[in-house]
């Protein structure tokens, strides 16, 4: 789920923390990638008439289709990805993950349902609600990156915890998602979109952690409190506060504990009675991590082994054997190409002067007034024209 409406919060406070770009800006870049969040979107993206793909022995191969052909997208773009898996889930997170499985089993019911009496477009609606991402995908993917000579690494506990480990240290230089949170766990770049097909258009997003807390007038420790409000994988929003809120009521009473006895001192709150919201804080401060430095977080990139490529996707999974030829051939072409530094990493960027920053915020905050006045004057304008007698 990652953190809700934090997209939005950013756009309206933060502008300037988002970049969009094309996918061939992020050349000359190591990324560490969500391996778990990409597989699930391969599985609901990567289909052929409402159905995922499949071998000619009934399996499904629509991940190891998205995780060659759009990792060689990102190879052929210069870029040079480190997968990242999902190691098992925190303990707080098993509310969430029971909340996904109840709804995956009642989407497969509907899903039975819409096969017998509903319409192409309810089938293909609930088809992609059931998807789930198995042992079993994971294991496959885990082999095709090795027979491509792309890295991985299984994280004690959350991906993107792992990764946003990776981009701090500078081992590379952003991690890729599509799930907000990696910006809660500390990572200082956020990619996202990074996996989807070309057909889809959607530009690169990159979002500069800094530029975030900068535009909120926030410290880390206080972000984390936000996005805990918002809602998150480990505790429940509250009923009543949406986004605009949650900041109103992070600003006014500095961190949880504050909004907590505030709540409780308001009857138009409810708070569930078990909201260990310490826990989930700490589970972002302090999440279960392999440092670095470990071992495990030492990887490289090596030559594709083109046959083993042949006898896993081609004798096994009945994939195309040109394509299959063609695609290694890239990755052993990029392989030796990839060698070129981006410029930003011999000239640093100059840092912006206090004055310059205080500027982009007024800007950023006149932006958001403008906005509000315009929504306010539409609004008043409509109940205007509701109250006018007919014909007038």
């Amino acid at each position: 789920m990652g953190i809700k409406h934090l997209a939005q919060l950013i756009q309206e406070h933060a502008p300037d923390a988002i970049k969009t770009g094309e996918i061939k800006n992020q050349f000359g870049r190591k990324v560490a990638i969500d391996a778990s969040m990409s597989i699930y979107s391969f599985l609901i993206a990567v289909r052929s008439d409402g159905q995922q793909l499949m071998s000619d022995t009934g399996e499904t191969t629509s991940h190891l289709m998205g995780m060659f052909y759009r990792t060689l997208r990102i190879v052929d773009n210069g870029i040079k990805p480190l997968y990242v898996f999902d190691g098992a889930p925190p303990k707080l997170k098993s509310g969430e993950l029971a909340k996904r499985f109840q709804r995956k089993s009642e989407a497969q019911a509907a899903h039975e349902e819409a096969r017998e009496t509903g319409t192409a477009e309810d089938v293909e609606k609930f088809s992609r609600r059931t998807v789930r991402v198995t042992r079993e995908h994971n294991a496959e993917c885990q082999r095709l990156l090795k027979l491509m000579g792309i890295p991985y690494i299984v994280a004690p506990t959350e991906a993107e915890a792992q990764c946003a480990v990776l981009a701090r240290a500078g081992k590379v230089y952003a991690a890729a998602s599509e799930d907000m949170d990696t910006l809660t766990f500390n990572a200082p770049v956020l990619l996202r979109h990074l996996t989807f097909s070309e057909q889809r258009k959607e530009p690169i997003q990159e979002i500069h952690l800094d530029k975030v807390l900068e535009g909120l007038d926030m410290e880390l420790p206080q972000f984390i409190d936000l996005c805990i409000l918002l809602g998150c994988d480990y505790l429940d929003p509250i009923k009543g506060i949406g986004p605009s809120t949650a900041l109103k009521l992070i600003r006014e009473h500095k961190n949880l504990e504050g909004v907590y006895e505030h709540m409780k001192s308001n009857s138009k709150y409810t708070i569930p009675e078990d909201w260990p919201f310490q826990d989930a804080r700490a589970l972002f401060l302090e999440p279960d991590v392999r440092p670095a430095d470990h071992p495990d977080c030492d990887f490289k990139w090596e030559a594709p082994d083109v046959e083993g490529l042949v006898k896993f996707l081609v004798d096994e999974k009945h994939f195309n054997e040109d394509r299959v030829r063609s695609g290694a051939a890239k990755l052993n072409k990029n392989l030796k190409t990839a060698q070129q530094s981006r410029l930003e990493g011999f000239f640093k960027p100059i840092e912006k002067t206090a004055e310059e920053k205080a500027s982009l915020k007024r800007k950023a905050e006149a932006k958001i007034e403008e906005k509000k006045k315009k929504q306010k004057a539409a609004a008043k304008e409509k109940k205007a024209n509701k109250t006018k007698p007919r014909g007038a």
